[in-house]
C-alpha cells in the first residue's frame, strides 16, 4: 500500500491520464473513473460515479465480490495478482478484462481500492457463439413453460448471431409459428424432421446459408437457422443445442401437465363445492364459473325435454355481449349445438363452425368446444364454451369441460329433485288451503271462484273454467273462471249434446284432453278456443254420487302440451273434493233458502196481524178522538167569532187550534200507516208526478215562506213507470217536506230521477237531496222506525209510511247522510212490474 495520502480531487487527477480503464472505489462505491472506463461501460459519468461498484459486474459474480470486498475491508492483505473479469456493456454485451487492484490512503483516513483494467483482445466468434449457446442452455432451466422455453432459445440464438424461425408439424404440414411466409425450401425441413438430423440449405452460395435442425420434445418442431456460422462443422454443436431445447420443452410440458392436473383437480373440487351448496346454484351461475375456469367469453347450455327431442337453448352467459344489441344469441349458441357430439369426450369446433361462429358474433368469437350431457345412457343436452378466434381450445380443455359437464348433470338433477319436492309441497299446501276454504265457505259462487284460481296454480295452466249442469235445459252454463275471463265466461252456455271437449267429458264421465288444438281437427268449441287463444285443453267431469254436477275445463295458451297421468290424477282428486264441496254448499243453500222463506212468511204473518190489530185499534181511536176534535174545532171557531180575542186570550185560542190540528194529523198518519191497501199500478209519467209532488211539498213544508230552491232533473227518454200515483206522490211529499223543514235558513233541494241496473234488474232511481244539518250516524238506522222523530212537532210516522209504500211497490228506500252537509233519500222502483187495475 502506498503511504501517500490523496484527496478526492488529487485522486481524480491521478487516474485521468491513464489510457486504459481505471476507477477508484471508496466504501463500495465508484468515487472516480477515467474516460477510458466510461467508454468501456458505454455510460456517461453521472450514471457511474457515486453508484455501487457491483452494478458494473456480471450478476453471477456479485455475491463472490461482495464477500471479497468485505474480506479486504476487514484488513486482509491484497494479493498482487492479475484477475480476469467480465464487464457488462450498455449495448447488452460483455467485455473480458484483466484487473490489477491496489490500495491507496485518503487524507480523511479512509482507504480507496484502485482498479486498473486491461481489455483483452476479442476471442474468435465461434467461441462467443458457443458460449452464447451454453449460456442459453443454462437459461433454459429457469423457463417453466413451453412458450418460455421457445422464447429463451430464440433469444439466445439471435444473440449468438443467428436469424431463427421455428416451424411446427401439425400432422399434415409444416407451418411457421411466427405466422410469416413459408420458406421456399420447406422440403428440407420435412427431410430434417423425418431423418432426425440437420439438413443444410443455400445452394446459391459457396457455403451453406441456413440449416434445418429437428427439435425433440412433445411436439414435432424444426428450427430454421440463418447466419455466418452455419457450417457442417458446427452441426454437432447445433444439434446438441436443439436436443437441449427439446429436453427443456419436454420438461416444461411435464411440469405444465402436472400443474394443469393439480389446477384441474382444484377447479373441479371448487365447482363440486359450489354445486353442493344447500341451495343449488342456478345454471347461469354454473356457466359463469365454467367460463371463468376455461377463460371463455361465453358458455352455453342446451337441454332436451325428451330423449329424441330437439335441443333448446336453456341458459347462457356472454352470448348477448358477443352478438351485440342487434344480434341473435340463439343463432350463435346453436352453431355447435345442432348435433350432439358422437364422442364421449366432446369435440372441438371445425373450420366451418369457426366460420359460422365468426359470422354470428361479428368476428368476436371463432373457437369452441362442446361436450354432451348424459345420464343413465340418455342424452340430456350439450354444454359448450366459446372463445376468440386466436385462442383455440385443446384436448385438455375438452377433458376438463367433460368433467364439469358431469357436475352440471348432477346439479340439474339436484335442482329437478328440489323443484319436484317444492312442487309437491306446494300442491299439498294448495290442497290444504282448498280444503280449508271449501269447508269454511258454504256459498257455491265463492267456492267456484276460489277453486278456479286454485286449479290454475296447482296444474300450472293458463286458465280454468267451471261449468255447472242445468238439467232442465240439458246444458252446461258458465259459473266461474279464473280472474282473466271471469265476467265473460258466466255468459257461456254449451249444449250437452255438442261436440265440445267439456260436453264430451260430461257425457262420458271421464277426463278428455286435446294436447294440440291446431292439429286436433276438432272436438272443441272453435269460437271460445280462438277468443282465449288456447293451445291445449283438458276437461274433467264434476260428479257426486253418480250425479253430474258440472265440468272443469283448463287450458294452456302458451304451448301445446301433454297432460300426463300424474297431472290428470291430481286434477281428478281435486275435482272430486270440489264436487263434494259444491254438493254440500247446494244442500246448505237449499236449507238456508227454506229457513229464510219460512222466516219471511212468519214475519209477514206477524206483521199483518200486528198491523190488523193496530188498524182496528187506530180506527176505534180515530173515531173516538175525532168526535171530540170536531167539537173542539167548532168551539174554537165560535169563540173567535163571538169574542174576537186579542192578547193572551187570542194566543191561547191559537195554541188550542194548532194542537188540535196536530192531533188530527197524527190520527190521519196513524190511519195511513195501519190501513191495509194494495197499490193500483199504472204506467205514469214520472215528470208530472214529480212536479205535482214537489209543489205540494213546498206548500206543506213552508217552502214559499223561506229561501228554499227546489230543482228536479229527469233522465231524457225515461219510459212511463208502473206505480200507484197517489201513493208515490204521498211518499215523495213526505220526504220533500222533511227536506224543506230541515233547512230553516233556506237552501237547495235537488231531485234526480234516472235508470240504473240494481240487484240484477233495471230499476228507477229517485234521489232527494237536501243541504240541511244531516242525521247523526248513531240515529241513521232508526229513521224508518214508527213513532221515531227528531222534530218537536213530528209524529214519527212519515218515513215509516214512505218505507211501507215503497215495499208495497216491490221497491226500496235508502238513506245516506253526512253531518253538516245534508241528507239524501234514494227511492228504487222496478221498471218492469206488470200494471194492475182497480
Amino acid at each position: 500500500m502506498s503511504t501517500r495520502q490523496y484527496s478526492e480531487a488529487s485522486l481524480r487527477a491521478f487516474i485521468e491520464p491513464f489510457a486504459n480503464p481505471v476507477l477508484a472505489v471508496v466504501e463500495g462505491r465508484v468515487s472516480a473513473a477515467n474516460d477510458a472506463y466510461l467508454a468501456l461501460l458505454g455510460l456517461p459519468r453521472e450514471q457511474v460515479e457515486g453508484r455501487s461498484a457491483l452494478d458494473f459486474v456480471q450478476p453471477e459474480e456479485r455475491s463472490r465480490l461482495v464477500e471479497r470486498y468485505q474480506w479486504l475491508e476487514s484488513g486482509a492483505p491484497l494479493e498482487p495478482v492479475t484477475q480476469m473479469y467480465q464487464v457488462p456493456q450498455a449495448g447488452g454485451g460483455a467485455r473480458e478484462v484483466a484487473l490489477y487492484a491496489s490500495l491507496l490512503l485518503l487524507d480523511d483516513g479512509r482507504r480507496a481500492l484502485l482498479l486498473n483494467l486491461l481489455p483483452l483482445v476479442e476471442r474468435p466468434p465461434e467461441l462467443s457463439m458457443a458460449e452464447r449457446l451454453v449460456e442459453t442452455s443454462a437459461n433454459l432451466v429457469s423457463a417453466h413453460s413451453e412458450d418460455a422455453v421457445r422464447r429463451v432459445a430464440l433469444k439466445g440464438l439471435e444473440a449468438a448471431g443467428f436469424r431463427v424461425r421455428l416451424l411446427r408439424w401439425d400432422g399434415v404440414r409444416l407451418f411457421p409459428l411466427d405466422g410469416g411466409a413459408l420458406p421456399e425450401d420447406l422440403h428440407l425441413g420435412l427431410e430434417a424432421l423425418s431423418d432426425g438430423r440437420p439438413v443444410f440449405g443455400g445452394p446459391g452460395s459457396a457455403s451453406p446459408s441456413h440449416v434445418y435442425i429437428p427439435v425433440g420434445g412433445p411436439q414435432a418442431e424444426v428450427l430454421r437457422m440463418e447466419g455466418p456460422w452455419v457450417a457442417p462443422r458446427h452441426g454437432s454443436v447445433l444439434t446438441l443445442f436443439a436436443k437441449v431445447v427439446g429436453a427443456a420443452l419436454t420438461d416444461a410440458r411435464v411440469q405444465a401437465d402436472g400443474a394443469r392436473s393439480r389446477w384441474e383437480m382444484g377447479a373441479v373440487a371448487e365447482v363440486a363445492r359450489f354445486v353442493a351448496r344447500p341451495i343449488p346454484p342456478t345454471p347461469e351461475d354454473f356457466l359463469t364459473r365454467v367460463a371463468e375456469l376455461l377463460l371463455a367469453e361465453a358458455a352455453v347450455l342446451h337441454l332436451t325435454h325428451t330423449p329424441e327431442g330437439p335441443m333448446a337453448l336453456s341458459a347462457h352467459v356472454g352470448l348477448a355481449e358477443a352478438v351485440g344489441r342487434d344480434g341473435d344469441p340463439a343463432r350463435l349458441g346453436g352453431v355447435m349445438a345442432r348435433t350432439v357430439p358422437d364422442a364421449l369426450d366432446g369435440e372441438l369446433s371445425s373450420p366451418e363452425q369457426a366460420l359460422a361462429l365468426g359470422e354470428a358474433s361479428a368476428g368476436r368469437l371463432g373457437s369452441g368446444a362442446v361436450v354432451r350431457l348424459a345420464r343413465g345412457g340418455e342424452v340430456r343436452g350439450v354444454l359448450q364454451v366459446l372463445r376468440a378466434p386466436d385462442r383455440p381450445f385443446d384436448a385438455r380443455d375438452i377433458r376438463l369441460l367433460g368433467t364439469l359437464a358431469e357436475l352440471l348433470v348432477t346439479l340439474l338433477e339436484q335442482r329437478r329433485l328440489r323443484s319436484e319436492a317444492a312442487r309437491q309441497l306446494t300442491e299439498t299446501r294448495l290442497l290444504l288451503d282448498l280444503a280449508r276454504t271449501t269447508s269454511g265457505v258454504l256459498e257455491t259462487s265463492s267456492i267456484l271462484d276460489v277453486a278456479s284460481d286454485f286449479l290454475v296454480h296447482l296444474l300450472d295452466v293458463s286458465n280454468c273454467y267451471i261449468m255447472l249442469y242445468d238439467e232442465s235445459a240439458k246444458a252446461l252454463r258458465g259459473a266461474a273462471a279464473s280472474a282473466a275471463h271471469r265476467d265473460f265466461f258466466r255468459t257461456v252456455v254449451l249444449s250437452l249434446g255438442s261436440d265440445s271437449v267439456a260436453a264430451r267429458a260430461a257425457r262420458e264421465r271421464r277426463p278428455v284432453a286435446i294436447e294440440d288444438v291446431e292439429t286436433s281437427g276438432g272436438g272443441f268449441n272453435a269460437q271460445l278456443a280462438q277468443r282465449f287463444g288456447e293451445k291445449a285443453l283438458l276437461a274433467l267431469p264434476l260428479t257426486s254420487r253418480e250425479e253430474l254436477i258440472g265440468v272443469v275445463l283448463v287450458d294452456d295458451t302458451r304451448r301445446s302440451r301433454t297432460f300426463g297421468p300424474e297431472l290428470i290424477e291430481l286434477a281428478e282428486a281435486t275435482c272430486g273434493q270440489l264436487a263434494l264441496s259444491i254438493a254440500n254448499a247446494r244442500l246448505y243453500e237449499s236449507l238456508w233458502a227454506s229457513y229464510a222463506e219460512l222466516a219471511a212468511t212468519r214475519a209477514e204473518m206477524v206483521k199483518r196481524e200486528r198491523l190488523a190489530a193496530l188498524g182496528e185499534l187506530s180506527a176505534i181511536v180515530a173515531h173516538e178522538v175525532r168526535n171530540p176534535l170536531g167539537v173542539i174545532f167548532n168551539a174554537v171557531a165560535s169563540l173567535r167569532r163571538l169574542l174576537e180575542p186579542s192578547g193572551d186570550a187570542g194566543m191561547l185560542l191559537d195554541i188550542l187550534g194548532e194542537e188540535s190540528d196536530r192531533l188530527n194529523r197524527m190520527v190521519g198518519d196513524l190511519l195511513d200507516y195501519t190501513r191495509p191497501r194494495d197499490p193500483v199500478l199504472q204506467h205514469e209519467d214520472l215528470g208530472r208526478v214529480l212536479q205535482d209532488s214537489l209543489e205540494a211539498a213546498r206548500a206543506q213544508g213552508g217552502g214559499s215562506e223561506r229561501t228554499v230552491l227546489i230543482k228536479s232533473e229527469v233522465e231524457p227518454g225515461l219510459p212511463p213507470v208502473p206505480m200507484d200515483r197517489r201513493l208515490i206522490r204521498q211518499a215523495l211529499v213526505n220526504v220533500a217536506v222533511n227536506a224543506i223543514q230541515s233547512m230553516p235558513q233556506g237552501g237547495l233541494v235537488q231531485v234526480r230521477a234516472r235508470r240504473e241496473a240494481h240487484a240484477g234488474r233495471e230499476q228507477l232511481r229517485i234521489d232527494v237531496a237536501d243541504q240541511g244539518p244531516g242525521i247523526p250516524a248513531e240515529l241513521l238506522h232508526r229513521v224508518f222506525e214508527p213513532f221515531f222523530t227528531t222534530k218537536a212537532q213530528g209524529t214519527g210516522l212519515g218515513l215509516a209510511v214512505v218505507k211501507r209504500i215503497l215495499e208495497e211497490h216491490r221497491g226500496e228506500i235508502a238513506v245516506d247522510s253526512i253531518p253538516g252537509r245534508g241528507t239524501t233519500f234514494t227511492f228504487r222502483l222496478p221498471l218492469s212490474q206488470p200494471p194492475s187495475f182497480p
